[in-house]
């Protein structure tokens, strides 16, 4: 299937006290089912494209994979169905199956207690990144990722994400499921054998608590953001050693978690 990221429809646009009828692009939603051994394991909304890395890096968030050529037998897509058929090397046990249930511990050894789902325990990791970051150089990647989003400015209803080093992008994805868009650079990480741990997560939507956790899976040292942090996810990044930084616009930018990393 051709990736369809955009759709064109007329709407009725009301300015100034005027009503007229334009033609207007929107964001393509398309839901895709994941089998993973033969049973159903996740229906998720995205846009569609670059979907094998969005489901190699979903599974590998959730703790199915770990490496794409060792835990992967086959992949396959059927996306005139929306269907995902996977196979691993995995057992897939009720306890791996349940994204509901919550784990209650402390994290990293701190005395602060966290709520993270089982998975998460399993799959977070503590940055070990020695990397460091200009002040400017956080801007020039932001502004580097909005620009380079060319369904973003035509829909104004996608998230961006992109692997980058001090110098520029490596790798950028788009999705309407900010959540998505990180899986496709994992996936897309983990597809092609790239090294993430000297590297910058630069992301255009807020740092909540699961998106940190995202990062932490993925395995970078220094997430930077568009938009605001929540005060859960930057408890687990003071725990788990991440560098977070938000409100990244113009020449401004706050430095939330382990400021050591930005110079």
């Amino acid at each position: 299937m051709e990736e369809i990221m955009t759709t064109r429809r007329k709407i009725k646009s009301y300015q100034d006290g005027k009503v007229t009828e334009i033609e207007d692009i929107v964001a393509t939603e398309y839901p895709l089912t994941i089998r993973v051994n033969g049973n159903e394991f996740a229906t998720m909304v995205c846009t569609p494209s670059h979907l094998e890395e969005m489901v190699i890096g979903f599974l590998a968030s959730e703790g199915i994979i770990r490496i794409f050529e060792r835990d992967v037998t086959s992949l396959y897509l059927d996306e005139d169905k929306g269907f995902a058929y996977i196979e691993t090397t995995a057992e897939i046990t009720p306890s791996i199956h349940d994204h509901t249930k919550r784990f209650i511990g402390s994290c990293c050894g701190k005395s602060r207690q966290s709520f993270y789902f089982q998975n998460d325990v399993r799959t977070a990791k503590s940055s070990m990144s020695k990397e460091k970051i200009t002040f400017k150089q956080c801007i020039n990647l932001m502004n580097a990722l909005q620009s380079s989003s060319g369904t973003f400015h035509e829909t104004g209803g996608v998230h961006n994400a992109a692997i980058c080093t001090q110098e520029g992008i490596i790798v950028s994805r788009t999705d309407i499921g900010r959540h998505n868009a990180l899986d496709k650079l994992y996936g897309h990480c983990l597809m092609n054998k790239i090294k993430v741990q000297d590297k910058i997560l630069v992301f255009s939507g807020r740092i909540s608590s699961e998106i940190l956790m995202k990062a932490a899976k993925i395995g970078v040292g220094i997430l930077l953001s568009k938009s605001a942090p929540t005060e859960l996810a930057l408890q687990a990044a003071e725990d788990l050693n991440i560098t977070t930084a938000g409100f990244i616009r113009g020449n401004k930018m706050n430095v939330y978690t382990h400021p050591e990393r930005i110079i």
